[in-house]
């Protein structure tokens, strides 16, 4: 439920848009990313605003030449992309920002127990291999996904 003092803490007022990284997100996120390459000019463009962009495409779900004008050009936002996600860049970020919200839950950092459970997905035959879930009577798939007891 909203009350005064989490509305203030989730207020976005001074972002363009509602997928941009507050202050204090940004400072969740500044340790683990890359620093300055020791060969090539210095940086044109922040990492900050390229996080902004990449954010927002996932937020709105726009091709890349969509990308607002007030942000960084698409071609430099993509590059950053992909060499983030070959080098495993999100993933660093998701552990950390797991391990800061299982202890502010008041929990201990790594998980001691998980919950197991999974879905069947009607598919095609077009749509790759399938499978049957004898119990549920369904062609298709069974996706699996373990969370720990927080629900993350």
């Amino acid at each position: 439920m909203w009350t005064e003092i989490t509305r203030q803490k989730y207020e976005r007022g001074e972002q363009r848009y509602a997928s941009d990284v507050t202050d204090a997100e940004g400072a969740l996120i500044e340790p683990p990313m890359p620093a300055v390459k020791p060969l090539g000019g210095p940086r044109e463009t922040g990492l900050r605003a390229v996080l902004d962009a990449i954010l927002y495409i996932g937020r709105t779900g726009c091709q890349w030449r969509m990308l607002a004008k007030d942000l960084p050009p698409f071609t430099t936002v993509q590059g950053y992309f992909y060499d983030w996600r070959d080098n495993g860049l999100f993933e660093k970020i998701n552990f950390e920002l797991l391990l800061q919200a299982r202890e502010a839950a008041g929990r201990e950092p790594s998980p001691s127990a998980g919950v197991i459970d999974s879905q069947s997905a009607k598919t095609t035959e077009s749509g790759g291999p399938r499978g049957y879930d004898a119990a549920k009577k369904i062609k298709g798939r069974k996706r699996h996904i373990v969370t720990d007891t927080c629900g993350l």
